[in-house]
């Protein structure tokens, strides 16, 4: 069943004092470059350094008397799945793709997580956590086309809005839409004439393919410094790609390039740390694409991300993505 925002109110209860209340705060260098507020909420500074433990939490509450919990995950919402499960005493195997940077991979292990390496996309993932339901009875947690999660989410968007609720344009990293739905379903209730933007890479976007088809559709995966936007959103997708489709005002696609100078810009402006999925936003900003009206909102949705990678980009470096390669630039020149 679709979340109403009821639901969203219903989980801020289940995931109080534990993954709830991060901070929003202003970027000084981006409000300068957009003439109004323009403010981050630092979901990075989660206890799994991710927004994906708040849907966790609230599914794997839902959970209870299951033999245990699955997923797919290019990481955060494994490592939140994997979290909430030992908080819970709960077995949990979470199902990942040979594109999950290995760091995420060990940070889940250390949880105490099962971990499955599957396949080269989430798909066969995807198939591995059914197969996991199926076999072993295990119940699963969809990272983003599940009521519980997409709820979970959602207490992001109303914690902006009490906290702003002048805001006039909020932008959400898109990927599979679970953070997207919950998020724009509680501000746009609260606000209706808020605008909400999704903003993704522009390789291998699988909800802005599916929202421009009409219905979901399948996208080959390729390596991105948005590694945590990547996989598809389900050829079965019961609810976030109806709610994207609803609740955007808009979808914008950003460039591995754009997204790299996004990255330094957080870093040596606002001294964060965070991967590149967290500042799709900020590119979408600086490259024009996106033209804020008001104060302006973005999510800084994790810091689980390599670290050698993070350092090629802060200092300049080529960066290497598959078959594409990044030129390096310096910050500042």
């Amino acid at each position: 069943m679709r979340p109403v925002l009821a639901d969203i109110f219903a989980a801020a209860q289940v995931i109080v004092g534990v993954a709830d209340r991060t901070p929003l705060v202003p970027s000084p260098y981006m409000t300068g470059v957009v003439g109004a507020d323009f403010l981050l909420k630092l979901e990075n500074m989660q206890p799994i350094g991710a927004f994906k433990l708040r849907g966790a939490l609230n599914a794997v509450a839902g959970a209870q008397d299951a033999a245990g919990v699955t997923c797919c995950s290019t990481g955060n919402h494994g490592r939140g799945v994997a979290y909430a499960a030992r908080a819970r005493g709960l077995r949990a195997v979470i199902c990942m793709s040979e594109l999950v940077p290995q760091a995420k991979v060990d940070g889940i292990r250390a949880l105490g997580a099962e971990v499955r390496i599957v396949g080269r996309s989430q798909d066969a993932a995807q198939a591995e956590a059914a197969r996991l339901v199926a076999e072993d009875g295990l119940t699963e947690i969809s990272p983003f086309d599940d009521a519980l999660v997409i709820a979970g989410q959602g207490t992001i968007g109303l914690e902006i809005m009490a906290a702003r609720p002048d805001l006039e344009t909020l932008l959400i990293p898109l990927s599979g839409g679970g953070l997207a739905a919950g998020v724009a379903l509680a501000a746009k209730t609260i606000k209706p004439d808020l605008r909400v933007i999704g903003i993704s890479m522009d390789r291998g976007a699988a909800m802005y393919e599916s929202l421009r088809a009409g219905h979901p559709v399948e996208v080959e995966e390729v390596p991105s410094l948005a590694d945590s936007l990547g996989g598809g959103i389900g050829m079965a997708n019961r609810l976030s790609f109806a709610m994207c489709r609803d609740l955007l005002d808009d979808v914008i696609l950003v460039t591995e390039e754009e997204i790299y100078t996004a990255m330094q810009v957080l870093y040596y402006e606002d001294r964060i740390v965070a991967e590149g999925a967290c500042v799709v936003g900020i590119a979408a900003v600086l490259s024009g694409k996106v033209v804020p009206k008001g104060p302006t909102a973005t999510i800084i949705t994790g810091r689980n991300l390599d670290m050698a990678m993070f350092t090629r980009v802060i200092t300049g470096q080529d960066v290497v993505l598959g078959d594409k390669v990044i030129q390096g630039k310096t910050y500042g020149t």
